[in-house]
């Protein structure tokens, strides 16, 4: 079993997050850089079929696929 975490928008991601997810993370705070509040907007990392998924509080995730390509995209509702 794998715990999920959560931490601070523009803050260094925990331990916990796998290195694979960590530059689309950094690149998707750089495209909402004037957006983003730290004290409101936060990521989550929850694990789907074992594997990572980061929730933005902001509308976007970063996930890695069953193949290994890690994407960014907005929420789809």
């Amino acid at each position: 079993m794998q715990l999920g975490t959560r931490w601070a928008a523009g803050a260094e991601p925990p331990a916990s997050v796998p290195a694979a997810l960590r530059s689309a993370i950094a690149e998707v705070e750089s495209r909402l850089a004037g957006s983003l509040t730290p004290s409101k907007d936060h990521w989550t990392l929850t694990w789907l079929e074992g594997r990572p998924l980061a929730e933005l509080d902001a509308g976007w995730e970063v996930l890695l696929t069953a193949s290994g390509d890690v994407i960014a995209r907005p929420f789809e509702d």
